[in-house]
C-alpha cells in the first residue's frame, strides 16, 4: 500500500492495521487522530463497519456503543488538552457525515487562542487552506500528543471495561 493510499478506504486500512492515525481500537469503532492539526488534539471515531455510512444504519445496540465510544474519545481529549494547554475550553464532538460515505464523528478541541472571528463558531467557518497547510499536517511533531492520547483513551477504556 502506498503511503497515502489508507486515506482511500479509512475503514478498511483499520480494520486491517494499515491506517497510521488508529490510536486504539474501542467498542464499535477506532479512534484516530486527525490527519490536520490546526486546533491540536483533533480526533475522529471511525466506524468498525464498512458500508456504514450513517448512525442509522446501525442496530440499536451498535448505535449506542458508537456513541459511548465517540463520549470516551470526547473524555481522553479533554483530559489530555487541559493538561498540556490551559487555554483549553471543550470538546466539540460532531456527527456530519456531508463530504465522506462512512459513518465517523469528529472531536475538536476549542481553545481561548483561537481567532476571535472564529472562537466560537463551527470549526468547518476556519479558512480552507487550514485543512492543507504543511505545518498542520500530523507528522512526527504530534507524537507526544498521540502517545498522550492513546495512553488515555485506553486508560478510559479500561475503567469502562471494569464498570
Amino acid at each position: 500500500m502506498s503511503s497515502d493510499a489508507w486515506k482511500t478506504d479509512r475503514v478498511r486500512s483499520a480494520i486491517d492495521g494499515t491506517n497510521p492515525t488508529i490510536l486504539a481500537r474501542l467498542s464499535a469503532g477506532f479512534a484516530a487522530i486527525g490527519d490536520v492539526q490546526f486546533l491540536p488534539g483533533y480526533c475522529v471515531l471511525l466506524t468498525d463497519r464498512p458500508g456504514v455510512e450513517r448512525l442509522s444504519d446501525l442496530e440499536r445496540f451498535a448505535r449506542l456503543s458508537f456513541l459511548d465510544d465517540m463520549d470516551l474519545l470526547g473524555e481522553a481529549i479533554e483530559r489530555v488538552c487541559s493538561k498540556a494547554d490551559p487555554s483549553f475550553r471543550r470538546v466539540n464532538l460532531e456527527i456530519l457525515g456531508n463530504t465522506h460515505g462512512f459513518l465517523h464523528a469528529h472531536a475538536w478541541p476549542r481553545y481561548e487562542w483561537e481567532p476571535d472571528e472564529v472562537r466560537h463558531l463551527p470549526v468547518w467557518l476556519y479558512p480552507s487552506e487550514n485543512w492543507s497547510k504543511p505545518e498542520f499536517s500530523l507528522s512526527a511533531q504530534h507524537d507526544q500528543l498521540r502517545r498522550a492520547l492513546a495512553e488515555t483513551i485506553a486508560d478510559l477504556d479500561a475503567l469502562r471495561k471494569l464498570s
